[in-house]
């Protein structure tokens, strides 16, 4: 058996790969393009292309592929093979620097939210050089940026790296003030994303129309066991998920994804994998690629891996917790508090950064995270709810209390866990506990964002926070590159931040419905809770102005996207109606009839022998009532979607969607459910609850 550490990186042209094959000028060239964001130079881009060419061709590469992320939510990919003509019916195996660092796939079928018109397709891809080429299906994929003729970003990587650049550039402003000769030469945003998912038998999978057209299962009645036990959270993981995760490892690790921890979670068949953290565009990457090797992986199993964020009504749903910090080039984590975070004036302006970027930008954060799937799950006491604030501990709590206030702090001595058990070694005690009902989480050197959907792209709240927290250090550099006394601002400011932001701040529950209360009523919090209600804070003056004062978007881009994700929200939906239409027209209401008509044969011949007949005749009251009510809950599905389909702007639409087809659908599960309870299982024409949570043997 091969070590990991011989692999690991075996189909990434990574540090080690370009070390080996590039000269020693190129190497460094590209190095410091890569290191310090400089611009890459074509001479350089020619000699990496051959080199990467060649070392695909060696592990059985015949194509190449700008592989990118457009704003469907997965990747693209178009394949184009190395070989060139020579003449005579010979061909040579070529590969440029031109096409390396750019591509043409056409962009008129992609979302624009009206930046392309269908007529105008030319689209253009661009190398990002600071996320390692991988080989996948004998491919050679190139991680790109994707883009229209005009140079507007049509994908979702372009405003990271603008993102990026903007925090660097003024995170770079704050440490000059702190050392004019700081040897710091960038600040990268740090990214550690926890996978969540659910796997279940494939053969169950293809009978459900449902999991297969939408992701999520619209109707199912409750199981006699679901997770009220709490047995599964860390439990012995079953042989045929082991495997799974064995053969998921491997593949990942030959990519060079550091995937690290893997567990069962707190659902049946529910499952969690998390990486080590890396650069933000590079997290984004690998968790792209996480996602599909895991629904690759999981057919080679005979299972399906379901990434949709509540594929179960009544079941925990699935997330993606978001893990976020910020980290010099010289390896320093800018949000590690260090022993005595009270005297570490840099920690805390950084800190307070963060606090003031949450606070103002609370309305982006939640429309980071904002998915028809994603309504299902927040709030829904298994996930945060959809009112942003942040937990930092006891310990951070009393120190910026103590700043406020202008009071002295005392700091506590790190206390020991004492276990009782002599044999057992005293334990230090972290100075603050965890908060899993808290959106935005203080872990100890970073910050855990928990509202982001297990399906969605990591992009977009990463791209916001990144904006949002270098405008934060944008006005604070503006008043200290100016102050007489630095010392003397720094410490206003600090003061100021707090007493300004501290709203943002909650320790405590946030599933309980006072604290929702306090928030909104007394605090002045946004509760965004669906999709539609949070989208139109998109477009306000202030977030608008956010993005174009840091070049992340402009404002076309944004009112695009702002499109975009209406229209997916109203999409998402009518699929559903639609499914769920088929579903009862085609297998449950001549399930229920077929059996209605067993019960009421039985009970004739009951009667006919004079022999009692009530359960057979309530039954079949019940199961006609029941029908009588999924035909009126189907039928008013159709009028509503029929109407829907009748109203052409998208805002419109996405309330009109929000406030009669998801009741629609909500209504008419019940009727379903409740029948599904009722009906003899050789009867009901789709797998059960039973079936799909605990048939991973």
């Amino acid at each position: 058996m091969a070590l990991v550490s011989e692999y690991f990186g075996c189909l990434s042209f990574d540090d080690t790969a370009m070390k080996q094959r590039l000269p020693r000028d190129t190497y460094r060239s590209l190095k410091k393009t890569i290191d310090e964001n400089k611009e890459l130079d074509i001479n350089v881009a020619n000699i990496v292309a051959n080199a990467m060419k060649d070392w695909a061709i060696e592990k059985g590469c015949t194509h190449f592929t700008h592989w990118f992320q457009p704003m469907t939510g997965v990747t693209a990919e178009k394949h184009d093979s190395f070989i060139s003509p020579i003449g005579d019916g010979k061909i040579i195996m070529e590969f440029s620097g031109k096409e390396l660092v750019r591509g043409e796939p056409d962009a008129s079928s992609f979302p624009s939210g009206g930046l392309r018109a269908t007529f105008e397709d030319r689209g253009y891809t661009a190398w990002d050089p600071t996320s390692y080429a991988f080989i996948k299906d004998n491919t050679l994929c190139i991680p790109t940026a994707f883009c229209s003729y005009g140079g507007e970003a049509l994908d979702k990587k372009t405003p990271l790296l603008r993102s990026m650049k903007a925090i660097d550039t003024q995170a770079m402003r704050i440490l000059r003030l702190f050392d004019p000769h700081t040897n710091v030469a960038c600040v990268r945003t740090s990214v550690g994303p926890e996978q969540e998912y659910f796997l279940i038998p494939r053969e169950m999978y293809d009978k459900r129309k449902d999991l297969i057209y939408t992701g999520r299962t619209l109707f199912g009645a409750k199981p006699p066991k679901g997770q009220e036990l709490e047995d599964h959270y860390f439990g012995a993981i079953k042989s045929k998920v082991k495997e799974f995760m064995r053969d998921l490892d491997e593949e990942l690790w030959k990519l060079g994804v550091h995937a690290k921890t893997e567990h069962n979670e707190g659902a049946p068949a529910q499952h969690e994998l998390a990486p080590i953290f890396t650069q933000a565009n590079i997290a984004t990457d690998h968790n792209q690629m996480t996602m599909e090797m895991m629904q690759k992986v999981a057919k080679q199993h005979d299972l399906v891996c379901l990434l949709h964020e509540k594929p179960f009504g009544g079941i925990t749903g699935s997330g993606k917790h978001n893990n976020w910090s910020m980290a010099t080039n010289t390896g320093v984590n800018l949000l590690t508090p260090g022993e005595t975070p009270y005297e570490n004036a840099q920690f805390l302006l950084f800190l307070c950064a963060v606090i003031k970027a949450v606070d103002e930008y609370q309305d982006l954060l939640r429309i980071s995270a904002a998915t028809a799937g994603n309504d299902h799950r927040l709030g829904a006491n298994e996930a945060p709810p959809a009112v942003i604030s942040i937990f930092l501990g006891d310990e951070l709590s009393a120190i910026l209390d103590a700043l406020e206030t202008e009071t002295h702090y005392d700091p506590k001595e790190a206390a020991q866990l004492q276990l009782g058990v002599d044999t057992l070694p005293r334990l230090p005690k972290d100075n603050t506990d965890r908060n899993r009902t808290s959106p935005f989480a203080f872990t100890g050197n970073k910050f855990e964002f928990r509202m982001v959907g297990s399906s969605n792209s990591i992009s977009s709240c990463n791209t916001v926070l990144n904006t949002a927290v270098a405008e934060s250090l944008r006005q604070f550099a503006d008043i200290l590159e100016v102050a007489e006394d630095f010392h003397t601002s720094l410490n206003t400011l600090i003061r100021d931040t707090i007493k300004e932001h501290k709203r943002i701040i909650f320790n405590g529950n946030g599933y309980d419905d006072a604290w929702i209360r306090e928030a909104t009523e007394v605090r002045g919090l946004l509760n965004l809770k669906t999709t539609p209600d949070a989208l139109p804070y998109y477009l306000s003056a202030k977030n608008i102005r956010l993005f174009t004062t840091h070049n992340v978007y402009n404002e076309t881009e944004m009112r695009s996207r702002y499109e975009i994700m209406l229209e997916n929200y109203s999409k998402t939906i009518n699929i559903e109606a639609a499914t769920m239409a088929d579903m009862v027209y085609k297998g449950i209401l001549p399930a229920i009839t077929s059996y209605s008509r067993e019960i009421c044969d039985t009970g004739l011949s009951k009667k006919s022998l004079g022999i009692p007949a009530d359960y057979e005749t309530g039954l079949a009251q019940k199961l006609t009532s029941l029908t009588e009510a999924i035909v009126a809950g189907v039928t008013r599905l159709e009028t509503h979607t029929r109407e829907a389909a009748q109203i052409h702007d998208v805002t419109d639409l996405a309330f009109f969607i929000r406030d009669k087809v998801v009741t629609d659908l909500e209504t008419l599960r019940l009727s379903v459910d409740e029948a599904e309870s009722l009906v003899a299982s050789k009867y009901w024409p789709y797998p059960t609850y039973s079936d799909l949570l605990f048939g991973v043997r």
